[in-house]
């Protein structure tokens, strides 16, 4: 996940280093209940941390530019979010929106929105077209502005 956010191999090489360190400190007084979950969003938070101030020095067409361009008219800003109640509205929306989802679709989504892979990567691995798996992501992207519209999250 790491390498697929930086596409760079002592970036992602030390981001799992580091992701392994915050999991040490926390674990002991906080036990997570699904430790892959819990470690694949340390990882992610602390890749996207990390790309974010490499972009900010140098700005590129990345897969990672690419891949938070395509949800930028779905879901919020993180500055437009007023408090920790409607941030946790949001979450709750986005789960039940996904729950919502033929599974092989879900699969993909959360494939390219949370783990970064790329297109091309989906295709190779669920043997699809290009074109099916971005008809996949725009009608997923689809279905979760509507959802959360109707739920009242200010997009």
């Amino acid at each position: 996940m790491a390498y697929n956010i930086l596409f760079d191999n002592n970036d992602a090489q030390e981001i799992v280093n580091d992701t392994l360190h915050r999991a040490w400190e926390a674990i002991p007084p906080k036990r997570p209940e699904f430790l892959g979950a819990y470690l694949s969003k340390i990882t992610r938070n602390l890749s996207l941390k990390r790309w974010r101030a490499a972009s900010a020095k140098k700005r590129g067409g990345s897969q990672t530019d690419l891949m938070l361009s395509e949800l930028g008219d779905t879901i919020p800003q993180a500055q437009s979010v007023d408090s920790e109640f409607d941030y946790n509205q949001t979450v709750q929306a986005i789960n039940d929106c996904l729950r919502g989802m033929d599974a092989s679709n879900r699969v993909v989504f959360v494939r390219r929105y949370f783990f970064g892979d790329s297109v091309q990567d989906l295709c190779r691995q669920f043997k699809s077209s290009e074109s099916k798996i971005k008809s996949i992501l725009f009608r997923a992207r689809q279905k979760l502005k509507l959802h959360l519209e109707r739920e009242g999250v200010v997009i």
